[in-house]
């Protein structure tokens, strides 16, 4: 029996690659486990109540593209923090978590051919592994674009030729980004802008860290795109409710763009998605609606960025990340030092290379550890400071 080749070339993905790579060492000291993004600081108290004072509504099925007081909610959150306004009916759609969004918006506005081509996807590279997946499945070519301290951590597409770029269908880019942290400034979008319009293509902004960051919030793609007057099917953004709230069980996020590309990723939807049980839509509509469990949240990850930097401040090469909550530490080799990180003093750490991809015998990731920053300060503190002792003396 036959099955699609596109995939085949897959590396398994990245905790699968640990789990093989470590689980048969003995860890050197008590277990801190540093891997996996998931935040672990307490969701608003309230989350409870809203589900319990709801429950009946997991007897119903539950609006396929978001209730309208969920869309409301997200709607007013733009306006508050990116200082636009855009319709909830027509422009914003809720998501299953904002990797759904993320692969199913590429299948709902990627076109089958440019130019007589197949459609390239370019994807920062290292990524979240969603990017080249969505892209495989559509049929287009993802072309990884290193993401390296040269080009400050951020995708250079302007440096691509313009032969190539006229093949584009879709970028993606995410700021803050993962794994490192860096935030795209105006100047970059305003850039990348321009560039989708001269050469005809879309910009997906991945902005699921944007309110973790230090001290001035990153600008996003939205307002940026007011500012230039951009067509607005040009750009989607996608958003969730697992790093701003805490609540990655929720699966709750929201894409926001153009009529036509929310009406044909909505379309899609009513065939393929899976809408967000009722009670939890009420949990997400007061979430949106609600900034101050978000400081609270912010003001712990500060104290994280001043530990990690009283730590790591003078270990060569260290970029303090500028937002988000990982760590994108400089090593002779990733894998090696998860190994030894692990097998001497029992800190879980996820090697760069995992998260990209070679290209031309090149992996951008491969001099990189990635350390999530999301347990408690006194573990962050304990397993940075074993870290430090073990890698850089």
């Amino acid at each position: 029996m036959a099955f699609p080749e596109r995939f085949a070339n897959l590396p398994e993905y990245a905790f699968p690659r640990l789990r093989a790579l470590l689980d048969a060492i003995t860890p050197g000291g008590d277990v801190i486990h540093m891997t996996i993004g998931e935040p672990r600081h307490p969701f608003p108290d309230w989350v409870p109540e809203v589900v319990a004072a709801h429950a009946e509504g997991f007897g119903r099925y539950p609006p396929n593209d978001g209730t309208p007081e969920l869309l409301a909610a997200a709607a007013d959150w733009l306006g508050r923090r990116y200082g636009v306004a855009l319709d909830p009916a027509t422009r914003i759609m809720a998501l299953n978590g904002s990797r759904e969004g993320l692969f199913n918006a590429l299948v709902a506005t990627c076109p089958e051919r440019k130019h007589s081509s197949w459609p390239l996807v370019l994807v920062p590279n290292p990524f979240y592994q969603v990017y080249a997946v969505a892209a495989l499945a559509v049929g287009a070519e993802p072309i990884y674009v290193p993401a390296t301290r040269e080009t400050g951590f951020l995708p250079d597409y302007g440096a691509l030729m313009p032969e190539l770029l006229e093949r584009v269908a879709v970028a993606y880019v995410c700021s803050p980004s993962n794994p490192q942290g860096a935030v795209a400034s105006r100047e970059y979008w305003k850039r990348l802008f321009a560039l989708a319009e001269q050469h005809d293509f879309r910009v997906f902004a991945d902005e699921c860290y944007a309110e973790i960051y230090r001290d001035e919030p990153p600008p996003g793609a939205l307002e940026v795109a007011a500012e230039v007057g951009l067509d607005p099917e040009r750009l989607l953004v996608f958003h969730s409710l697992s790093k701003r709230s805490n609540l990655p069980g929720l699966r709750s996020g929201f894409v926001a763009g153009g009529p036509e590309c929310i009406a044909r990723i909505r379309k899609l939807r009513a065939y393929a998605g899976a809408p967000l049980p009722l009670p939890l839509q009420r949990v997400a509509e007061r979430a949106w609606a609600d900034d101050a469990h978000v400081e609270r949240n912010r003001a712990l990850y500060r104290e994280k960025y001043a530990i990690a930097d009283e730590i790591l401040g003078d270990v060569p090469g260290y970029t303090p990340p500028e937002a988000g909550f990982f760590l994108w530490l400089p090593v002779e080799d990733g894998e090696a030092a998860a190994v030894k990180l692990w097998r001497e003093v029992g800190v879980r750490v996820l090697p760069g290379a995992y998260l990209a991809r070679d290209v031309d015998g090149h992996n951008p990731g491969r001099g990189y550890i990635r350390v999530a920053m999301v347990g408690p300060a006194t573990e962050l503190r304990t397993g940075l400071e074993r870290l430090r002792a073990c890698l850089y003396g």
